[in-house]
């Protein structure tokens, strides 16, 4: 759990044969005069033949751009040449290992922009610091991938501002998804992407918790990246439309990279319309700090879907996670401190989430542990694969004490959530499956004998449904948020209520996974000629 912070066009080839059309004369007729008086003779000509039909372009394939964009960096972007997959041609533009100025990087037809090593976002500012140092801003569109150990840092005191739209999302992968060499079981072929922050957090590498100056390292990085700080409302810039594919490179046994990961961030940092795919290891990990985001979804993580740990505030709204059969831990790991007492202490609440769970290995659904504080609201949690340790695992106090001292919230709280799964409940580290259970109980609106109606898109037979069917746009909805004004009231638990509504549609990749839209960027193992 609390393993490694991952640091890991338009050409268009149209070919129209055009018959050559053979006409026997210049007009409609031909009239011939033999003279006066004479019989006038019309002679038609042969008809002419039917033009051949005009055939189909046969790819939309992208061409080269000329050169690299220019950007405000005063190190500018390396043009490597091109590279070939099978949506055309690239010009590869290697971004500089560190920007020192705010740069945009401009959606440019035919060109893809790349990763090498450690891409940094500014310098670190610092633990105290207030000001914004470097912004890189990447508009709509754009196209990022990487290899091996490349990742993007975003250092402390820094932002990366990476708002696509639902028509043209901004997609990070990896060279192989560029060459179209992935398959439904690809991952670890790069980093990811780190935000670091200036919040708080705990378990500190640097400084204490007793003297708020608590730091955490980056592990796995080349060089030293600290986090954390007393800022909850810094903010580390904005991700919204964005897709994640194939990261998770493993820099040694047990410290890999992941999709996605926080450590420290603020409120004022912005996350919505996120889809992580096929990472190796986490399909987002979150570190301390303060973190509310909307419309996350987390497709074939091999390690946990959503990992949050050493005293991560944090609030998801509509949240859709679809594990991969072939490799899956748990949907939720969740943790606070080696530390127990130790605050900030971890407080996670969800509200409007679909949870496939579908591990081969028998592991467990969510997973709360190391007296931290969980709350799941207006959620489905399906045990697709029958074979899961226990959908919901609450583990030592977390499941029993009451609200107090040192951060404490009160026991794990559960209101209108349905468990269609194998083994409902479990416990460990000192609670039972029974005390699970009683809370579970103790909460409103709650059914542990729910029988699901996901449903799959019209025409999709293959894959995991993940569309409400007729039980859970049926089930009655807890609509009081007491703890948080973050969430929306819906009428309908889960995360996504129709195909007529579904959010997922237009910026998601599909996959033999799931397939998420009927018109959205296609295959996750090609990339979007849009």
């Amino acid at each position: 759990m609390r393993g490694p912070f991952a640091v890991k066009n338009l050409h268009r080839s149209l070919v129209i044969g055009c018959s050559a059309l053979a006409l026997a004369g210049c007009g409609a007729d031909e009239i011939a005069s033999p003279g006066t008086g004479g019989n006038v003779t019309i002679n038609n000509p042969a008809p002419a033949p039917a033009p051949a039909p005009t055939p189909a372009p046969t790819s939309t394939l992208v061409t080269p751009a000329s050169d690299c964009p220019q950007i405000a960096n005063p190190t500018q972007l390396l043009n490597l040449g091109t590279i070939t997959g099978p949506t055309g041609t690239y010009l590869r533009c290697r971004l500089p290992a560190s920007f020192t100025v705010s740069s945009t990087l401009p959606r440019t037809s035919g060109v893809l922009y790349e990763l090498n090593g450690q891409t940094d976002i500014g310098t670190d500012q610092g633990f105290a610091s207030t000001n914004t140092e470097v912004t890189l801003d990447i508009e709509p569109g754009v196209i990022v991938f990487a290899s091996g150990n490349d990742f993007l840092n975003v250092n402390r005191g820094n932002q990366l501002v990476a708002n696509g739209t639902a028509d043209r999302p901004i997609i990070f992968t990896s060279r192989q998804n560029v060459e179209g060499t992935t398959g439904t079981d690809s991952s670890g072929q790069w980093g990811g992407i780190i935000l670091s922050g200036r919040a708080p957090v705990v378990d500190c590498f640097v400084g204490s918790e007793a003297a708020g100056t608590c730091q955490r390292r980056v592990e796995g990085a080349t060089n030293q990246i600290l986090y954390g700080g007393t800022n909850s409302a810094d903010s580390s810039g904005s991700l919204s439309f964005v897709q994640i594919r194939f990261s998770g490179f493993a820099l040694s046994n047990g410290d890999e990279l992941q999709s996605l990961t926080t450590g420290g961030v603020g409120s004022g940092t912005s996350f919505s319309n996120i889809m992580t795919y096929n990472s190796s290891d986490d399909g987002a990990e979150f570190f301390g700090g303060v973190v509310n985001a909307r419309r996350l979804i987390m497709v074939g993580a091999e390690d946990d879907s959503l990992d949050t740990d050493t005293g991560v505030k944090a609030q998801f709204d509509q949240l859709l996670v679809v594990q991969r059969p072939a490799a899956s831990d748990t949907v939720i790991e969740q943790d606070s401190d080696g530390n127990e007492e130790a605050t900030p202490r971890t407080n996670v609440q969800v509200n409007n989430a679909t949870f496939v769970v579908n591990s081969a290995t028998g592991d467990r659904g969510i997973r709360v542990r190391g007296s931290s504080d969980f709350s799941l609201f207006n959620s489905l949690i399906w045990d697709r694969a029958g074979t899961n340790g226990g959908c919901i695992n609450v583990q030592g106090v977390s499941a029993t004490r009451a609200a107090g001292a040192n951060d404490e919230a009160g026991p794990t709280v559960f209101n209108s959530v349905a468990l269609d799964c194998a083994t409902d409940f479990r416990g460990g580290g000192g609670s039972t499956a029974a005390q699970v259970e009683a809370n579970f109980n103790a909460g409103t609106g709650n059914d542990a004998s729910f029988t699901n109606t996901l449903q799959r898109l019209t025409g999709v037979s293959t894959g995991a449904p993940f569309i409400n069917g007729a039980n859970e746009n049926g089930y009655t909805p807890i609509f009081s948020f007491a703890a948080s004004s973050f969430f929306s009231a819906r009428g309908y638990i889960g995360a996504i209520t129709s195909e007529a509504s579904n959010w997922a549609e237009g910026w998601t990749c599909n996959s033999a996974t799931v397939t998420l839209g009927s018109s959205n960027t296609g295959s996750c193992d090609t990339l979007p000629t849009i």
